[in-house]
């Protein structure tokens, strides 16, 4: 299990704010899985965590968008939290890079406010999809078909609530990456 996802190269995008149980334990069951996992963002040096309540610890920047380049990489993480992904959806290059990984036959995964990305790069019409309850309206509005279940996987969207998911999240997502 541990070699997986050998030669699988993964990238999580996040900004401040990102909830930093939906970056690190990924990150970590990823790296687990044999995978090169690149924090991706829109600015270099460093982003900060939200944990839980208050700010959290700060994650290194391993590549920007502006260097990123979706076609190097074999599937896209999103994790939550409501700061990272409402700021995210607000950039162009971020939006870009999520419907640029999704069409390029990428699998595309986001867990708890992280499916707000998928709304805004025009991804969920017509899918099944789950999140962070909250999130119900906003994805059924953009056609997509809600369910409250611990993962949902459809045609290469991988999607799941919120942190306590996260172990059958990312299980889903080594699924989908090493096909």
């Amino acid at each position: 299990m541990a070699q997986r996802l050998q030669g699988k190269t993964v990238a999580l995008l996040a900004t401040d704010g990102f909830e930093q149980s939906e970056l690190n334990e990924p990150r970590r069951l990823l790296q687990e899985a044999g995978a090169t996992v690149h924090v991706v963002a829109p600015k270099a040096g460093s982003i900060r965590g939200w944990d839980k309540k208050d700010w959290g610890e700060e994650v290194a920047v391993d590549r920007t968008l502006s260097e990123a380049d979706a076609d190097s990489y074999d599937a896209l993480v999103l994790p939550g939290g409501v700061i990272n992904p409402d700021a995210l959806r607000l950039d162009d290059a971020a939006v870009d890079f999520v419907r640029a990984c999704f069409d390029a036959g990428r699998p595309v995964a986001a867990i708890c406010h992280g499916p707000w990305m998928l709304v805004e790069a025009d991804l969920v019409e017509g899918r099944r999809v789950t999140s962070w309850p909250s999130l119900r309206t906003d994805l059924e509005n953009a056609g997509a078909r809600w369910e409250d279940s611990e993962v949902v996987e459809d045609g290469g969207l991988v999607t799941s609530r919120k942190p306590d998911d996260i172990p059958a999240f990312t299980q889903a997502v080594i699924r989908a990456i090493a096909g």
